[in-house]
């Protein structure tokens, strides 16, 4: 059976296109009760009996009948080994990679993320001390699909911000390990990795067990039922972000050619039937094209079924009056990926302020940032660029606030303090910072 896409197409000049264009953009991220309950058994079946209940977890979902715990452990020499065994080509793409989004990632601790104070003219210091986390947890998908980008993107960026212990889980049903993963693991330094997945895998680097200690922060993607975990287990520990299905919007003047930014919308529909693929455009002709091609490179595809489904239920062309029409929309929309495929992209950036990663070019696919480009892929989703950020070196420090007053500093900070301690009834604080005034 052919399979065929036809995306929503709009255009900002008919009355009903708010209605319509609203309609297109909702999605539900209201969790399945029956998910949550599962999820809320898990949690407390591990943070109760630890590893036992991790085996149990495994041999029911993972079809892994481990004999012990020490058994889904991965040693940094199976990790080498598998890097090891690759072809020259994916060993030589892993390492290209990986040090790319080190570099990123390296400037941007140097920009962002080092202690800094300074002295007032009375001596006192104030200043800002940042440390890293000392242990982290990283997710990684392994049910329908293996990703060793995912792994670069969050072991790379917790070890250049200095994070003492990276421990990641991965799942591997039927016990089957993708060597891809394993080598991402050595190549990006993680400290220890586990055979581990879903629910439980969140619960122990949350809870902690015997052989699994817990972690300050968990980040990386997952099912719903690791969204969910990660959602309850926040506040034990941190967490980068809950996730929903992967975005892209494309900004289009009509200069790119139409089969690039058909198959550019393909790249974030064969994720899954949910993806959201939105091409901006005020050329109607352009759009007609993209549609022909779409048509046209559809069959080709291996996962033409998947790539269907998301752009006839989610996917739109829109055309709009201008190129400043789409940006504007465009932050509205505030999407996870924003390609500015256009002559001149540079004439729009600055017209847009919020999106989770800024493609500028014709020849800056989404797919080079996914991989290779340097910058992390783990980015806001849903809307919520417009308050949050990528994954970075910051999600793996914190911050201390330096305070250290002079006996000078003290004459006057002490008596403002006391009268604003005094104003708010807490006279404990006014006192602690009177008797360190000077008597006369």
């Amino acid at each position: 059976m052919t399979v065929k896409a036809t995306p929503l197409r709009l255009s900002t000049a008919d009355a009903g296109f708010e209605a319509e264009f609203q309609a297109r953009l909702h999605w539900s991220a209201e969790d399945d009760a029956a998910i949550e309950q599962a999820v809320a058994g898990i949690l407390d079946d591990v943070k109760k009996r630890g590893d036992a209940a991790l085996l149990d977890y495994t041999r029911r979902f993972d079809r892994l009948d481990a004999a012990g715990m020490a058994s889904l452990e991965l040693s940094a020499a199976e990790l080498k080994a598998a890097f090891d065994a690759l072809p020259a080509e994916q060993r030589d793409a892993l390492q290209t990679a990986a040090a790319r989004v080190r570099s990123y990632h390296e400037a941007q601790k140097r920009a962002s993320g080092e202690s800094w104070s300074y002295r007032d003219a009375d001596g006192t210091l104030l200043g800002q001390k940042v440390t890293p986390l000392d242990r982290v947890g990283i997710y990684v998908p392994g049910g329908k699909a293996a990703y060793p980008s995912s792994v670069l993107m969050n072991a790379i960026p917790a070890h250049v911000a200095g994070v003492g212990e990276i421990l990641m889980v991965v799942p591997t049903p039927g016990g089957e390990k993708n060597p891809l993963v394993l080598a991402a693991a050595h190549v990006a330094g993680v400290s220890r990795a586990f055979t581990l997945g879903g629910a439980q895998a969140v619960a122990a680097l949350a809870y902690g067990t015997a052989t699994i200690p817990a972690v300050d922060k968990i980040t990386g993607p997952g099912n719903a039922y690791v969204a969910a975990a990660k959602r309850r287990v926040f506040g034990t520990v941190g967490i980068d972000m809950i996730a929903g299905p992967s975005e892209i919007l494309v900004l289009a003047d009509g200069s790119t050619p139409a089969d690039w930014v058909a198959m550019d919308l393909f790249s974030q529909a064969e994720h899954d039937e949910l993806a959201q693929s939105i091409l901006l455009c005020p050329d109607l002709a352009y759009i007609e094209r993209v549609q022909q091609e779409i048509d046209r490179l559809l069959p080709a595809m291996p996962r033409a079924a998947i790539i269907a489904a998301s752009l006839n239920g989610r996917g739109a062309l829109i055309h709009t009056r201008s190129m400043e029409e789409a940006c504007a929309i465009s932050n509205r929309i505030a999407p996870e990926h924003l390609e500015v495929s256009s002559a001149e992209p540079h004439r729009w950036e600055p017209l847009l302020r919020h999106a989770g990663a800024i493609f500028l070019g014709a020849f800056t696919s989404e797919s080079l940032g996914d991989y290779c480009a340097g910058p992390n892929h783990v980015l806001p989703t849903s809307g919520t660029a417009r308050f949050s950020s990528p994954l970075g070196v910051y999600d793996f420090q914190k911050r201390s606030s330096l305070i250290e007053v002079s006996e000078a500093g003290a004459q006057v900070l002490g008596r403002v303090a006391s009268v604003l301690a005094h104003g708010e009834g807490l006279h404990a604080h006014a006192r602690a910072a009177e008797m360190r005034l000077t008597r006369n």
